[in-house]
């Protein structure tokens, strides 16, 4: 049936796929019938409208890379599924369809039909089944085990023939009946998956894996049934066992990963809460069920939310793919990840922040750059590792044919056991991932650990300016022109408050405002200014000097203000730099050529060439799309680009950039076209975070180097027929858990050797 589907719809390549393919689908049943409820399944959705549905779905099935291929494949079995991804690691799927053409409760039903069947119940329960069942394949090997090994004592011991024949015969009977409960339960799933590699016509770690347990039961059960003889059942026992808990060793590391990326590392921004009418900026973390949040321009939803105003334009194209602007009414629900178009509103939350969900989000293969080079090498050298171990098992075995054959099954079983490729896949998530742990504590969260490479490689810096490396809340700000009334500062306020920009804000804190007025045909055009009618009655427009078509020859950082089409004057701002930008601009240079992108005017030049002392690498008067250009020159010649801007004007130039960094200081300044996102405190130590990406590839090198080392010097000592089986599934585990410590360990030390305790003492004085 399931084979039917697959053809059908030609997707033949499953059957292709280097590891092994599909789980066999239970039988009907009708598990899914509550999904026909429509008020209960939309309760289960994550983003819901005419077209599109999105959920993130639990799928404990999946296993392997087959999985993913064919769930990810999953719009080609059904027209009205347009995207699905896979995160293995949690093994969930996040699947958007459209309604009119599939339900719920169908998607459920298709999903089951290939051997996939979503579990709805909450996951955490779900997960610890599935640990449960591992625990008692843990313990009913562990019980066996050890028993053997009791009755194999006067083996040990040499004591064997101080040992009764019939005593000695049910002792090995009972040896025997011990091991059925390791082959048939314990032991099936390696056997499954290497047989279901081979018919894929390819192989995975787990075929030679069988191939050694199955070399050693059917050895053991000869000696034991047809000659009475010491069997290898113990190492039989003990190599399952071993292989079982360095099974639960990586469920748990790669569990602990994935939670640290989804709910520790909380994006360093925060978003504009209501209290008692006073605006308070608070931590994404900190949003809880009720509140009441506003919501500028360009700003992301960062939680599901009511509406509290008469009306609002959200863009969905974050979520559903989809530009075109929504209309949302008063008392409407909103989903996280929309976009607002046009005029602030106030929400009430109603669920907490998803960081998995925004995570995903921002992950989604639209706004994914290349991949990791030496992701791409393990993949390769994972592929091609089992094939050259079979290989030299075979090898061995013809050797020691004309050295000493009884010792044939003991190397060929050592040498199957002890090479894996396991310790050289784990290199790479966990150097990356722990270097990816400590970035988020240090208020720099990351889109996925393959920046990190990206970011060793980094050769040039580029900058934005203004709320990047200028700290507009304490900028000078001073008012030249007609002397503005109360009304005029009212209108002026209310417009500037509709916006996230760095200038708005400091014009709205640096002027005294009596009422916040109604705002309606609200416009704002990047790099140029906004504008907006107040009130019904008050045409404003509020920018740049070619904004409002008025000529201005002086060369200073203002913003002009015209009401009801008559020139009122400009705000002037005098830029102070961040604390610390100095000391940082001199440790880049080191390492990186830098380069200032400034969509103002040459006003600052003289203190920036005293900052940067690059006359020719400063640029103003850029609009977005110059940046975007400039970056691409870059890399034409060859060069690999890191860009740090605001978020709100670089949206092209972050995309285009091989990093991009948005500097956040009190907004949520969320794009898509980042890779990273760093809080303003936090930029001072972009040249520590460099240099500690550069530390991860040396440790990444490390690991490669032991896990090489170890896989050579384990095959040369099995060959030689110097290790049994069972030190070599001790061994085999051990060199995992030796990676992941090692890992942790040189990271922990390169970050405490960049970020030093500052001392108690000292800080107290400070």
């Amino acid at each position: 049936m399931v084979y039917q589907i697959i053809n059908e719809n030609g997707l033949d390549n499953y059957y292709s796929i280097e590891d092994k393919p599909g789980i066999k689908p239970a039988e009907k049943n009708a598990k899914f019938n509550f999904l026909k409820n429509e008020e209960l399944a939309g309760s289960l959705l994550e983003f819901q409208s005419e077209q599109t549905n999105n959920i993130s779905l639990f799928l404990p099935q999946i296993h392997c890379s087959s999985c993913i291929w064919l769930l990810e494949n999953l719009p080609k079995l059904h027209k009205g599924v347009t995207y699905a991804q896979v995160n293995f690691v949690s093994r969930n799927a996040y699947v958007s369809y459209n309604p009119k053409d599939i339900s719920l409760y169908e998607l459920s039903v298709l999903l089951d039909s290939i051997g996939y069947p979503p579990v709805f119940e909450k996951k955490k329960k779900a997960e610890k089944t599935i640990n449960k069942s591992l625990l008692i394949k843990l313990g009913v090997t562990g019980f066996c085990f050890g028993n053997i090994m009791l009755l194999s004592f006067p083996e040990y011991l040499g004591l064997k023939d101080d040992v009764s024949e019939p005593v000695k015969q049910f002792m090995q009977v009972l040896i025997f009946v011990l091991s059925i409960p390791i082959i048939t339960y314990t032991a099936l799933d390696y056997l499954k998956s290497g047989l279901k590699s081979i018919r894929a016509g390819a192989f995975n770690i787990d075929v030679p894996i069988s191939i050694g347990i199955l070399t050693l039961y059917i050895k053991s059960t000869y000696d034991i049934l047809a000659l009475n003889n010491a069997s290898y059942m113990d190492s039989f026992a003990g190599f399952i066992f071993f292989l079982l808990i360095g099974k639960w060793f990586q469920s748990k590391t790669y569990s602990s990963l994935s939670f640290e990326r989804d709910y520790k590392s909380y994006f360093p921004i925060g978003v504009t809460k209501l209290k008692e009418g006073k605006e308070e900026i608070i931590g994404l973390d900190e949003i809880e069920i009720e509140d009441e949040i506003s919501i500028k321009n360009e700003e992301i939803i960062p939680a599901d939310a009511l509406l509290l105003n008469d009306f609002a334009q959200i863009d969905y194209s974050f979520v559903t793919g989809e530009s075109t602007p929504v209309s949302i009414n008063k008392n409407d629900k909103i989903f996280a990840g929309g976009k607002l178009i046009g005029t602030a509103i106030n929400i009430k939350v109603l669920s907490s922040v998803k960081q998995s969900y925004l995570t995903h989000l921002w992950n989604q293969d639209t706004f994914k750059k290349q991949e990791s080079k030496y992701a791409q090498i393990s993949n390769v050298l994972s592929k091609r590792f089992t094939i050259g171990v079979i290989v030299i098992a075979i090898i061995s075995a013809v050797s020691w044919l004309f050295i000493d054959t009884t010792k044939i099954i003991d190397i060929v079983v050592s040498v199957l056991i002890v090479a894996c490729p396991c310790a050289l896949a784990l290199a790479v998530p966990f150097t990356f991932g722990t270097v990816m742990r400590f970035y988020g504590k240090r208020k720099f969260y990351i889109k996925n650990i393959f920046v990190i490479e990206r970011l060793s490689r980094i050769t040039d810096i580029v900058f934005d300016k203004t709320g990047t490396i200028t700290q507009t809340d304490k900028d000078s700000i001073e008012f030249t022109g007609d002397q503005l009334t109360s009304i005029e500062l009212d209108c002026i306020g209310s417009l500037v408050k509709q916006s996230s920009h760095v200038l708005s804000k400091s014009i709205y804190h640096s002027i005294t405002i009596n009422n916040t007025l109604n705002v309606s045909s609200y416009k704002e055009e990047i790099g140029k200014g906004i504008s907006g009618l107040i009130d019904g009655k008050h045409t404003l427009k509020i920018g740049s000097s070619d904004y409002l078509n008025i000529e201005s020859t002086k060369e200073e950082t203002a913003v002009h203000v015209s009401i009801n089409n008559e020139y009122k004057g400009k705000f002037i701002f005098s830029n102070t730099y961040k604390v610390g930008i100095a000391s940082l601009i001199h440790n880049l240079k080191k390492d990186a050529a830098l380069h200032v992108l400034s969509g103002d005017n040459e006003s600052e030049r003289e203190n920036l060439e005293e900052l940067f002392a690059q006359k020719e690498q400063l640029n103003f008067n850029q609009q977005p799309l110059d940046k975007l250009t400039y970056i691409k020159n870059l890399q034409e010649q060859g060069k690999s680009v890191m860009m740090v801007g605001d978020g709100l004007n670089d949206a092209g130039a972050l995309k285009q950039s091989d990093v991009g960094i948005v500097v956040t200081e009190n907004t949520f300044n969320f794009t898509p076209s980042s890779d990273g996102i760093i809080e303003a405190n936090s930029l001072i130590d972009l040249d520590k975070i460099i240099r500690s990406s550069k530390k991860s590839i040396v440790i990444l090198a490390i690991c490669y180097a032991f896990s090489i080392c170890y896989n050579v010097v384990g095959l040369c000592f099995a060959v030689s027929g110097n290790l049994t089986p069972l030190i070599a599934a001790i061994l085999m585990p051990l060199s995992s858990i030796f990676i992941v410590v090692l890992s942790t360990l040189l990271v922990s030390r390169s970050f405490q050797k960049h970020y030093p305790k500052k001392d108690k003492s000292s800080s107290n004085k400070n």
